[in-house]
């Protein structure tokens, strides 16, 4: 085994990320003089001569690309254990996974990355690449020297060239972003299956949601009523099951994209007010409420209208684990799909969860006011220590509780005075006198001071 400390030249400082054949570090180039990602295949798979050739393979089709919207390979390399690896450049921005993970973007912002995203695609088309499996964890930003974004697409580990792809007898993509050809061993693809990929990472980082299975895709206007209808339909073409019916290729819907993006509506500057790094946290905090998985495909049902001051109407998740109580006045749309508490920092996956709000296209605004409430169970991990290192940057930090009731108790932090006016209570909850299991993570959002917290905590119970 290679010890961990240093791989050739580059000297590794941190773990970026694992998978299930390569881990990529954060490393130093001595040379370059600048930071590098280094991918290293796994100890476990390096007797596996099918899994090292399609390793290397990736290292050469980024290289082909040789494109500036395709991450960039610098040198190829074997360890004294004979795994091979290689070194790239370092996309210090994180990806568009990190970048949505608080829900849905500004309508323009959403389509200019979009967009990038899809002439990555086309560089690599060019080059007769066919991605297979293009999803915001594989879009990557980059800061440039003028202090821009760069959009890089990365992870060719499943890519074919064109010419072999239509021999392909191994299904291959993300469950979401696979069009239905991918699905079918020996369908073969073209470009026209990146194309259905780049449609469903638009329609993710525009609602918040990964899209259904294909022909089964939820409008995107009914999950995000602001949004024009122009929009809709260039990202629902993108994602037509028939691929004849899709834009013809990645080049045409960028440029779709961007001339959509050029009238779309700027939303408020609120949003974007303060450093990147408090807007960062504010989305970190908003990030459970729309983090679903592939298969949370329910769409946002209007439940009640509204009712007399005092009363409270019973909500639920779609599994009916989770249930509870809220005022009526937010009881007006639900989302009841589930969340992914990766997006706390926990272990991933898909647990139940809903959200419920007077107007969920508000609720991952931090600067939009809104009533409601999120419940997500949490399998794995300690959720106290995620609640405690929540910031809400443009409030006001009235303190931390301890919330003591007949089926819960757990921490309860809030902020009162925000940009909208309101307050948010972040809470971290298990089981009163009982087991550990389950924890369930609460965020509330009230217009004004609040007060409806303690009903609300009361009122949960999961199955």
């Amino acid at each position: 085994m290679h010890p961990v400390g240093r791989i050739g030249r580059h000297r590794l400082e941190r773990p970026l990320g694992s998978g299930a054949f390569a881990t990529v570090w954060l490393a130093h180039d001595p040379e370059l003089r600048a930071p590098v990602a280094v991918k290293v295949l796994a100890e476990n798979w390096a007797h596996r001569l099918d899994v090292r050739e399609r390793f290397l393979t990736e290292a050469r089709l980024l290289r082909r690309a040789a494109s500036s919207r395709v991450v960039q390979v610098y040198d190829l390399g074997e360890l004294p254990d004979r795994r091979p690896y290689f070194v790239m450049e370092y996309a210090d921005g994180g990806t568009l996974a990190d970048l949505s993970a608080g829900g849905a973007l500004p309508v323009r912002e959403a389509l200019a990355l979009t967009a990038e995203a899809a002439r990555g695609a086309a560089a690599l088309h060019e080059a007769g690449i066919v991605h297979r499996d293009i999803k915001p964890s594989n879009v990557l930003l980059r800061t440039a020297p003028d202090g821009s974004r760069r959009v890089l697409l990365a992870d060719l580990g499943l890519a074919k060239s064109l010419a072999q792809a239509s021999g392909l007898t191994l299904a291959a993509g993300s469950a979401g972003y696979r069009p239905p050809e991918q699905a079918e061993p020996g369908a073969g693809v073209d470009e026209r299956a990146d194309v259905y990929s780049l449609g469903a990472v638009g329609y993710e980082l525009l609602t918040g949601t990964v899209p259904g299975p294909p022909g089964k895709v939820v409008p995107p206007g009914r999950l995000r009523p602001d949004l024009g209808g122009d929009v809709a339909r260039a990202v629902l073409r993108a994602l037509e099951p028939d691929r004849t019916r899709r834009w013809p290729s990645a080049l045409a819907f960028a440029d779709a994209l961007d001339e959509l993006a050029g009238t779309a509506p700027v939303r408020a500057a609120r949003r974007r007010d303060g450093v990147r790094a408090g807007l960062t946290a504010v989305r970190l905090a908003l990030a459970a409420v729309l983090a679903a998985t592939a298969a949370a495909v329910t769409a946002t049902a209007v439940l009640h209208r509204g009712g007399p001051a005092g009363e409270t109407v019973p909500v639920a998740d779609a599994t009916g684990r989770v249930t509870l109580r809220v005022p009526a006045g937010w009881g007006r749309e639900l989302r009841a799909s589930g969340w992914d508490p990766r997006a706390l920092g926990l272990a991933a996956g898909h647990e139940p969860g809903l959200v419920v709000a007077g107007d969920l296209s508000r609720w991952t605004d931090p600067g939009a006011p809104v009533d409601g409430v999120f419940a997500g169970v949490v399998a794995h991990g300690g959720i106290t220590a995620k609640v405690r290192a929540l910031a809400h940057p443009g409030c006001r930090y009235r303190g931390a509780r301890t919330f003591a009731g007949t089926r819960w108790h757990g921490l309860v932090r809030t902020w009162g005075g925000c940009p909208d006016g309101g307050s948010f209570t972040e809470c971290a909850l298990v089981p009163a006198g009982g087991p550990a299991r389950p924890q369930v993570y609460v965020q509330l959002r009230e217009r004004g001071a609040g007060g409806a917290a303690d009903g609300v905590l009361r009122s949960l119970r999961v199955a």
